[in-house]
């Protein structure tokens, strides 16, 4: 080994001489060199700190699931068959949700078969659980699959692991599964219930045996809870004459146990916050987490006395970690009215005891807690039930065994098990749970009804999501709504008004963010404003963010076509202002061409005043195509009526390369797709066939979007 290297004495001396700083320069190149070392040392502690955040891109959803379930969700397998294996189920119930109905159907239905046929059943959020392990599901067991469908015939958040599996995985024997299935969908939307359609093709393909026919609800003729019992019945049928299950009288048998425990203390209880892990039942990398959002200014959008439209403006200052891009959604997180609230309290004798404490506990392992605990009735039915849902027939047949009178009991069978009778009552009257429970009992406590039963039947409540309206160029730090404020009349009760949850609570906040003193709701509804623990104190809200891929294309120069109706035309403003914010720092705007349609131009012409000065400052980049559906002076017209007849401008800026947007309502965007597509073919001469393909190979491209509803 050669002797280690080394400098003399003399050498040293020498070396330290030569750097010593001797003028100026050497000053100014010895300071560089100082703050880019410190720069480099203070890295991840000064500057490029790691986002909070980042971990929840990574985290599985069903992770973050709250309350209080007795398992922790990590340390469970991901494997199904193991799973029924370990809690001894005969059923699972698989669910995939976006807004909360599947999964609600999947714990009714669960609960019903257990009680029914005393077969143990569990409920399963696909996104629990390895689609691959449903190979392993024997034939002793069933499977039940609840889908839901949205948008362009997407699957829910929670279903995009199976849903690539059942799409993409090998071709693997499925012949020991035995199944069935139930779509939720809207045949307003083109791919009406494409989710369970193409499951079911492909479990069949690999040699799943079906148990009976696909279910399918519709949601567009607002019969998806009749649609759903129809088919519940089926099943049972076939639990009977297929399966053999004896059945039995239906008594209730709670799934979970709700306790006073008056040792808690106010630091210990969830008094309505919703979950920070848990938004919409899941947590995605496209959501972040909950925060209290002051509103900074509010204001009326329509010029008539008995409809209402917000602007809403809220900050973002105190919540560096909240960014959003042009096009996201703002989600709002409600509160219940006071009425009902109090109304639910007193019909079950839980008045005086609203504060009392409360601890909700799965019975079964296999069970979650959706609900936030431990709580109070107070925030249980304020902040994390929907008590102002209409109750289904199923519902109402499982309240008869708690009546606490003979003719309540009578009155609710009667009403429950004939649809024709229960579809009258409805056409009449408006019924939540506490309402009916007056209905049917004036006058009397339903004393008989436990809580548990309240919790396990009512869907927890759902945020409500609105397009931001604002650019993210122009006010990163104040993102804008645009709320339609929805009071609608029962069919046959015209002065009985059935009040949208989230509208009417941000109505009440912006009237008393208007006036504290005299402001007050039109339609007479208070709301507790200061919020759970007082938290939203100065007016502000529970609300999340959630990215969207409703996006302005990278090119400023890309023609855009932008047809909306209502408040659909709220990523527009947006889009409009930011193309004009490009053009006035020098660059080069595409041609843009906006279908607006509305009742009338004097009464619901959302920033009509905005939009016309933008058409002026942006001259022929902007054309703005306007439609009257009740003006007496115009013909009655829809906004694919005007793209019928500017067809070919539609068409000239599609072949020169535009984008195509499409907000408001699903039977809107269809028809308008219906009205393109007929231009089309008769411009190119096309077959049926040829526009769909183009058609398709258009969206793949990311150059036609919709943000539908409804």
């Amino acid at each position: 080994m050669s002797a280690p290297w080394h400098l003399s004495p003399e050498a040293l001396q020498q070396l330290a001489r030569c750097l010593i700083p001797t003028g100026s320069a050497d000053y100014a190149a010895l300071t560089v060199m100082s703050m880019a070392a410190a720069t480099y040392l203070s890295r991840g502690v000064l500057w490029d700190q790691p986002d909070p955040y980042r971990h929840l891109l990574y985290e599985r959803p069903q992770l973050k699931m709250g309350g209080a379930s007795g398992t922790n969700a990590h340390q469970e397998t991901r494997n199904i068959a193991q799973k029924l294996a370990e809690a001894d189920k005969n059923i699972v119930v698989f669910w995939g949700s976006q807004s909360g109905t599947a999964e609600g159907f999947a714990h009714r239905l669960a609960r019903e078969i257990a009680l029914r046929f005393q077969q143990s059943t569990m409920t399963a959020d696909l996104s629990d659980y390895d689609p691959d392990s449903i190979r392993e599901i024997p034939n002793s067991k069933i499977a039940i699959f609840l889908l839901s469908t949205y948008g362009e015939g997407d699957p829910s958040d929670n279903t995009a692991e199976f849903w690539d599996w059942i799409q993409k995985a090998p071709d693997e024997s499925l012949s020991n599964l035995r199944y069935c299935a139930f779509g939720l969908g809207n045949s307003n939307y083109k791919f009406y219930n494409r989710v369970v359609d193409v499951v079911v093709q492909a479990l069949d393909q690999r040699g799943a045996r079906s148990l009976l026919s696909i279910g399918r609800a519709n949601d567009a003729e607002g019969t998806t809870q009749e649609d759903f019992i129809s088919w519940k019945d089926d099943l049972f049928a076939a639990c009977r004459t297929q399966l053999g299950f004896e059945e039995g009288e239906a008594q209730y048998l709670p799934t979970l146990t709700v306790d006073e425990d008056e040792s808690l203390e106010p630091i210990d209880l969830h008094h309505g916050v919703p979950d920070a892990r848990d938004p919409s039942g899941k947590v995605s990398a496209q959501c972040s987490v909950i925060r209290a959002l002051p509103v900074s200014s509010a204001r009326q959008l329509f010029s008539t006395a008995d409809r209402h439209c917000l602007h809403l403006d809220l900050d973002l200052t105190r919540q560096p970690e909240f960014t959003y891009k042009t096009g996201d959604h703002l989600a709002i997180w409600p509160g219940n009215p006071d009425v009902e609230v109090e109304r639910l309290l007193q019909v079950l004798g839980r008045t005086d005891r609203r504060h009392v404490p409360i601890v909700i506990r799965s019975v079964d392992a296999a069970t979650k807690v959706k609900i936030p605990t431990p709580t109070t009735p107070a925030a249980l039915f304020r902040y994390y039930l929907e008590i102002g849902a209409p109750v289904n027939r199923d519902q109402v047949l499982g309240l008869a065994p708690f009546a606490p009178t003979p003719e309540a009991k009578a009155f609710l069978l009667r009403l429950g098990q004939d649809k024709a009778v229960y579809a009258d009552f409805l056409r009449r009257t408006h019924v939540n749970l506490g309402r009916l429970l007056q209905l049917a009992a004036p006058g009397q406590i339903w004393t008989q009804m436990p809580l548990s039963y309240v919790v396990e039947t009512m869907s927890p409540i759902q945020p409500r999501y609105y397009s931001i309206s604002s650019s993210s160029v122009l006010s990163p730090r104040k993102p804008s709504i645009t709320v339609l404020v929805a009071s609608s009349p029962v069919p046959e009760s015209p002065t009985e008004l059935i009040h949208g949850v989230t509208s009417n609570y941000l109505l009440a906040l912006s009237e008393h963010y208007r006036d504290a003193a005299t402001g007050a709701h039109p339609h007479g509804l208070t709301y507790y404003l200061p919020g759970p623990s007082d938290a939203l104190e100065g007016g502000q809200v529970l609300a999340h963010l959630r990215k969207s891929k409703f996006k302005l294309p990278r090119l400023a120069n890309c023609p855009l076509i932008m047809v909306a109706a209502g408040t659909g035309l709220a990523p527009f403003r947006a889009f409009i202002a930011e193309r004009r914010q490009l053009q006035q720092v020098g660059r080069d705007v595409g041609e843009m061409i906006l279908f607006f349609g509305c009742r009338r131009p004097d009464e619901d012409f959302i920033y009509r005043e905005e939009l016309e000065a933008l058409q002026t400052a942006l001259s022929d980049r902007l054309r703005i195509v306007t439609a009257f559906s009740r003006h007496e002076e115009t013909p009655r017209q829809y906004v694919q009526d005007r793209v019928r007849e500017h067809g070919e401008d539609v068409i000239r800026l599609i072949e020169e390369g535009a984008n195509v947007y499409i907000c408001g309502r699903a039977g809107m965007a269809r028809e308008v797709e219906k009205t393109v597509g007929q231009a089309m073919r008769k411009t190119k001469g096309w077959s049926d066939g040829e526009w769909n393909d183009w058609s398709k190979a258009f969206k793949r491209k990311g150059k036609w979007q919709e943000d539908v509803w409804g």
